[in-house]
Parts: structure tokens; sequence; C-alpha cells
């Protein structure tokens, strides 16, 4: 299985506790209960990367508490305030993710994922009454038509056609000069992945696909996606931009792709960092390489 950013987290979800009211209470209770460190949206961090964790009893007045999960005995929680978090400086959240251990990096991606959803649904979609957390957290309950709310994934492709032994990589114009990477969008209603991959293949860079198969996915908590990385055979390799999505698509071969990933000073483009899913769908496509 490949490993992707944000994924490998070691806390037990113990779902049989979400719907358990006592057993919940007694997490709650517990001595060594622990609380994920947050300013925002953004983890709280010690000088070595990792997450910081404190006494349960540090959550703030009128915070809502979500379980995360369990390491061992002990219950794991975040807090959500009231009102909407601050989403923080992206740049500076994405350099403290980068140095996260892994399993840090997957348990801060459920907690941003679930109080960014819990600040933007204190109200019934169903007919706008006020909403309580319910499940340990897991989910919202209307207070006045009784509608339960779940947290969303939203689904995107991320791909990479490939041609003649050549990848497809795109850059938007707010990237780091020389970035490239795997196209993306939003998989939409009523599509496959597949028929999504296809898609958005065709409309940013006006290539055609004949093929497409699952490499991995990825979690990515900003706010809450699913990044489901693919690799698909081009029919042809010209390529027609679309502006209004990207600033440039070009093929790379694979020794260019190999020795960008590498980070050679020459390479022929800066790759996407390592805790993307771009990253390793590079990867996957450069060990797949004929003998």
């Amino acid at each position: 299985m490949i490993e992707t950013g944000f994924t490998g987290g070691t806390l037990d979800r113990a779902d049989h506790v979400r719907t358990d009211a006592a057993a919940y209470a007694a997490a709650l209770r517990h001595p060594d209960a622990r609380l994920l460190q947050m300013d925002g949206l953004a983890a709280l961090i010690h000088p070595d990367g990792a997450l910081r964790w404190e006494a349960l009893g540090d959550a703030g007045e009128g915070d809502d508490l979500v379980l995360l999960g369990f390491a061992g005995e002990v219950p794991h929680f975040v807090a959500v305030p009231p009102g909407m978090p601050d989403g923080g400086n992206m740049f500076e959240i994405m350099r403290a993710v980068a140095a996260m251990p892994r399993a840090d990096m997957a348990h801060y991606a459920a907690a941003r994922s679930l109080v960014s959803w819990h600040a933007r649904h204190r109200f019934c979609a169903m007919c706008g009454g006020p909403t309580h957390p319910i499940r340990a957290g897991w989910a919202r309950l209307c207070d006045s038509c009784g509608t339960e709310h779940y947290p969303r994934t939203d689904p995107v492709v991320i791909m990479i056609a490939q041609h003649d032994g050549r990848a497809l990589l795109g850059r938007q114009a707010s990237w780091p000069e020389r970035r490239y990477s795997a196209l993306a969008g939003f998989l939409e209603v009523g599509e496959s992945i597949e028929e999504a991959v296809a898609r958005e293949t065709l409309e940013e860079a006006g290539i055609a696909l004949s093929r497409v198969r699952y490499i991995a996915s990825q979690p990515w908590p900003f706010p809450s996606s699913l990044m489901i990385a693919c690799i698909g055979d081009a029919v042809a390799d010209t390529i027609t931009v679309d502006t209004n999505e990207l600033e440039d698509a070009r093929w790379f071969t694979r020794d260019e792709v190999r020795a960008a990933l590498a980070g050679e000073e020459r390479a022929a483009f800066l790759p996407p960092p390592p805790h993307a899913i771009a990253h390793a769908l590079l990867t996957a496509w450069l060990e797949e390489e004929p003998g």
C-alpha cells in the first residue's frame, strides 16, 4: 500500500464509544484525557514538530469537544470553539505540517476537518434550526426538526496522463516558480472516478484518455477533501491549455521527473512537496518504468 501524507494515524477511533453515552462520559472524566492544542485551524506544535497535547481541562468555556480516539486507554480530544475559527496563514501551516511525524499529520488532518465542519454547520440545512454535537462530536442533531448531519468529504481526482514514456503535469500561476504537479479537479455529481479523471484532463489540457487506473488516495484537510490519485493513458500528446485553470501544462520525461523528485538543482521543474499525494503519484509512476 502506498503511504501518503495525512494518513497513518495511530489513534483508535473507537466507534462504539460514539453511540454509548456512558462510555463517552467516562472518556471525558478520564484523568489522563488529552486535548489537542489548536490556534484556530492551525495546530500548535513542539519545536521537534510534534503536536501539542495538554490536559483536557484546558478546554475553553463554551467549547464543544470531539473525541478523536484513544491511545491505549487514554482518550484524545479536540475542542470546537464558539464562532468560526481563524484559518491561519496557509504557508506557515503547510510548513509546520511538512515537519510533523506521519501519525501526527494524520491526527491533525482529522482534527482540522472536524473543527472546520462543526464551525460551518451550526444550523440545519433542512429547516435552519440550531444544531448541537452528538455521537462524541462525529455528528450534529437539529434541535428543531431532528435531522442528523454528518461530516462530509469532497472527492477530488488528481491524475497524471502518460504518453510515450512521458507524464503530463501542469502549473497554476499562484504556485511557487517552476512548480509543476498533477492535474486535479472535483468529482461532479453523477460521475465515476474514471469519468472525472478523463473529463478534467480533457477540460484542463485538451488531452483525451483511453484508460484510467487508480493508484492511491489521501485525505486533504483544507477543508475536507479526499484526493483520489490515478494514471491515465493519453490518446495523443497535443496539449490545449485552459488558461482559466492552468498557467501551463507540458510533458516531462522519466529522467526529468526522477531528477525533480531527487531535488537536483538543474531539474526541469520543482516537484510537489513530499506530503502531497501528487509526489507519491509521480513516484509510483516512476516505479512502473519498464525494465
